[in-house]
């Protein structure tokens, strides 16, 4: 492939050849043959190219706003001789950073790593790396691609909150049901053996007044659960339209944060996509991570339904007693607290965060919904202390 450079030296070689055949001048000829031959020496030092193998990772691959991430970069010489000096591009969000690749010998390896630019939370996909091999003049070049694609999460920015109070038991032996999860050491129920169950949860003494190999059921015992819900729908959102949807997002991601160091389970969902995440897991750094990426990917839409999609959302993830609800929004949703008042009592405590430039900065308490009002996500972070703060 031709660079730019090259097109430049070829059209100026055609017009030198050019004039200096209609004018008869010889010194123009020789001028644009040295063009033609410079492109014609460059296409055939293209015609030897490396043989690389390109190993490229993404570290760490989840990083909070403004904090960058590194790639990881190995290259080896793959080929039996020495390969010429290269560079590696790497496209981040549409910016470029480049990376210059030294020559070679054959089956060496060259190790480096570098900085990509910090970005604003979302989900970033990093496509393969390009690898260019150019002649000295810069005149061709051959890009080829190497390595996979990587994801860079880039997290919210998340403000230390206390965490919701939440009833419920916490011990390793508190009550379970059929949809805790397996694993645990809390006893259950028996079921019928499976091939691959362990001999040692056997229980002889069901299995011989049965007549059939029974093994104990063990699960985790149901923990207080959050549900955190982040409205993503453009209307509820001010004038300030990108600044009070980011600071909507730092405020679930500070509320999420808060339970998961307390302890409890934690699920995050968006109202445009309620079903993205795979539901809670139990190991309270799982779930931070889990939500925490589901928030960097939220993205406001007009078609969104909004806080009308709660009802069929909460029902579907209700935990029951020793649950809370928290539902994050904009100024402009004027029925949130009354909505949340007609779910059914399936949580035992419930909060309504809403976000806007012009609102009062308040917190209160109605029908047994906690209701914060503020600017930012800072205002925000105050007034939940306030409340919740022991």
């Amino acid at each position: 492939m031709i660079t730019r450079a090259g097109a430049v030296l070829g059209g100026a070689g055609a017009v030198l050849l050019g004039a200096g055949m209609w004018a008869d001048y010889p010194e123009l000829v020789m001028l644009g043959l040295a063009c033609a031959a410079a492109l014609t020496a460059a296409a055939g030092w293209m015609l030897v190219r490396p043989r690389l193998a390109v190993a490229r990772e993404i570290s760490p691959s989840r990083v909070p706003e403004g904090t960058p991430a590194y790639g990881v970069l190995s290259v080896t010489n793959t080929g039996r001789r020495r390969s010429p000096p290269s560079l590696a591009v790497e496209t981040v969000a549409g910016r470029r950073v480049v990376v210059p690749l030294p020559s070679l010998p054959a089956g060496d390896t060259f190790d480096t790593t570098y900085a990509l630019p910090a970005q604003r939370r979302g989900r970033h996909l990093l496509p393969p790396l390009a690898v260019g091999h150019a002649d000295p003049l810069r005149l061709c070049q051959v890009v080829r691609t190497g390595g996979a694609e990587a994801v860079l999460y880039v997290h919210p920015t998340v403000h230390q909150v206390a965490p919701m109070p939440l009833g419920g038991p916490r011990d390793l032996e508190g009550p379970t049901s059929a949809s805790s999860p397996q694993g645990g050491v809390a006893f259950h129920s028996l079921r019928d053996y499976q091939p691959g169950d362990d001999w040692r949860r056997i229980h002889w003494a069901s299995t011989a007044r049965t007549g059939t190999l029974l093994v104990r059921y063990n699960v985790v015992p149901d923990e207080p659960h959050h549900l955190v819900v982040l409205d993503t729908s453009e209307k509820p959102y001010d004038d300030a339209f990108e600044d009070a949807f980011e600071d909507a997002v730092r405020v679930a991601a500070s509320v999420c944060d808060a339970s998961a160091r307390a302890g409890f389970s934690v699920t995050c969902r968006t109202t445009g996509h309620p079903a993205e995440a795979d539901g809670h897991v139990p190991p309270a750094a799982s779930a931070v991570t889990s939500a925490l990426d589901v928030l960097s990917a939220a993205r406001p839409s007009p078609g969104d339904p909004g806080l009308s999609a709660l009802g069929g959302l909460v029902t579907e993830l209700a935990a029951g007693e020793g649950s809370a609800l928290t539902v994050v929004t904009g100024q402009g949703e004027s029925r949130g607290p009354e909505l949340l008042a007609t779910l059914p009592p399936s949580f035992s405590a419930a909060a309504l965060v809403r976000i806007g430039r012009t609102l009062p900065v308040s917190s209160t308490v109605a029908a047994g919904v906690f209701t914060i009002d503020a600017r930012t996500s800072r205002e925000f972070a105050v007034r939940w202390n306030q409340l919740f703060a022991r």
